[in-house]
C-alpha cells in the first residue's frame, strides 16, 4: 500500500510522509474512537432499520384491516343484494303459483260446467230420440198390413154407440165429490208422503205452495189455464205431477198426458222428471201410452182431438219455455201451461 493511499488521519500515514511516529497509546486511543463510531453507526443503522420495519408492518397491517373491511362490506352488500332478490323471487314464485291455482280452478269448473251442460243435452236428446223411435214402432206395430179381403155382406146387427168424451168440471158444483177427494189427495202428499208407493202416485216432498198452485189450477180456473212458474223446471214438472197423479186417482188409465216442449233437450227433462216424481217407467212413454212427448202443437192437438174421440181424457203440459201457445190447445178440456215469472225469468239456452 503507498502512503498516499493511507488516510490523512492515519498515524500510518503520517509515519509514511516522514512524520514523527505516534505512541502507542494515541493510536490505541484513536482505534477506540474508530470502533466507538463503528458501532454507534451500526446502533443507528439497526434502529433505522427496526424503524422501517415497524413502519413496513404497520402500514401492512392497516392495509390488510382495511382490505378486510371492505370485503366484509362488499360481502354484506351481495348477502343484501341477493337476500332482497330472493324475496323478490319468492314473491315472484307466489303469485305465479296463486294464478296457477286460480287458472286451473277457472278450467276445472269451465270445462266441468261445459261438460255437465253438455251431458244433459246429449241425454235428453237422447230420451227424446229413443221415445221417439219407440213412438215410430208402436205406430208400424198398429198399422194393418194385411192384403185387403172382399168386403163382406152387410151387416144388421145394431152399431154400437161411440164413446161419449169425457169432460170433466172440477169448478161446478156438482163435482163436490171430487173437490172432496182432490183436496184428500193433496193433504196426504204434503202430510204423509209416500216415496216407494205404486206408479203413478205422487212420491216427492209437497210443499204448502205446491198443494196451494195445484188446488188453484182445479177449482179456481177448472182445470183450464196457466199458473205462474215455480222458477225451475224441476219444480214445474213436480206440479204437473202432483196434477198427474190426482187425475190417473180419478179417472184411471183413461187419462193420457201429452207434454209439449220445442227443444228436445227440455223433453227430455220432462221424461226424466215425470219418472222420478210418479215412479213410471220408459215404456210408459210413447203413442197410446201414459205420456206422450211432442215438440210441435199440431201433432200434439191432432193426437188429443183423437184420444177425445175415443172416450180418453187427454191433459196437455205446456212448457214454460214456449212463448206462445196455439189456439188449437185451447179447445180440451184439461191444459196447464207454465207461465214465466217476469220478476225471476229464466234463462232457458237455445
Amino acid at each position: 500500500m503507498a502512503a498516499d493511499d493511507l488516510p490523512k488521519s492515519d498515524p500510518l500515514n503520517v509515519f509514511a510522509k516522514g512524520g514523527e511516529l505516534p505512541s502507542p497509546l494515541d493510536l490505541k486511543s484513536d482505534w477506540n474512537s474508530r470502533i466507538e463510531a463503528l458501532k454507534q453507526q451500526e446502533a443507528d443503522l439497526k434502529r433505522t432499520i427496526a424503524d422501517l420495519q415497524g413502519t413496513a408492518r404497520g402500514l401492512t397491517t392497516d392495509q390488510m384491516g382495511q382490505l378486510q373491511a371492505d370485503l366484509k362490506r362488499l360481502i354484506a352488500q351481495g348477502t343484501l343484494d341477493l337476500e332482497q332478490r330472493q324475496r323478490g323471487l319468492q314473491l315472484e314464485i307466489e303469485k305465479l303459483e296463486r294464478r296457477q291455482e286460480r287458472i286451473q280452478a277457472e278450467m276445472r269448473s269451465t270445462f266441468a260446467g261445459t261438460s255437465q251442460d253438455l251431458a244433459m243435452r246429449l241425454q235428453g236428446f237422447k230420451d227424446y230420440l229413443v221415445g221417439s223411435l219407440q213412438d215410430l214402432v208402436t205406430a208400424a206395430e198398429q198399422l194393418n198390413l194385411a192384403p185387403q179381403t172382399p168386403p163382406p155382406g152387410p151387416d144388421l146387427s145394431p152399431t154400437p154407440a161411440a164413446p161419449t168424451p169425457l169432460t170433466p168440471g172440477f169448478a161446478a158444483n156438482t163435482f163436490e165429490d171430487q173437490r172432496d177427494r182432490i183436496r184428500s189427495l193433496l193433504d196426504q202428499y204434503r202430510m204423509r208422503p209416500d216415496y216407494y208407493g205404486p206408479a203413478w202416485q205422487f212420491r216427492r216432498t209437497f210443499e204448502p205452495i205446491h198443494a196451494e198452485r195445484v188446488g188453484n189450477w182445479f177449482f179456481s180456473q177448472g182445470g183450464r189455464g196457466a199458473i205462474k212458474s215455480m222458477g225451475s223446471r224441476l219444480q214445474n214438472v213436480l206440479v204437473a205431477s202432483a196434477v198427474i197423479s190426482v187425475l190417473f186417482s180419478l179417472y184411471g188409465d183413461r187419462l193420457h198426458t201429452l207434454v209439449l216442449s220445442h227443444s228436445p233437450e227440455r223433453l227430455g227433462d220432462w221424461r226424466r222428471g215425470l219418472q222420478d216424481c210418479l215412479g213410471i217407467a220408459r215404456g210408459d212413454f210413447g203413442t197410446g201410452q201414459g205420456v206422450m212427448l211432442f215438440d210441435a202443437p199440431e201433432p200434439l192437438a191432432q193426437r188429443a182431438d183423437r184420444l177425445t174421440r175415443e172416450g180418453q181424457l187427454p191433459l196437455i203440459l205446456v212448457d214454460e219455455a214456449e212463448a206462445v201457445i196455439s189456439l188449437a190447445l185451447l179447445q180440451f178440456p184439461l191444459w196447464l201451461a207454465f207461465a214465466p215469472d217476469p220478476m225471476n225469468p229464466m234463462d232457458y239456452p237455445l
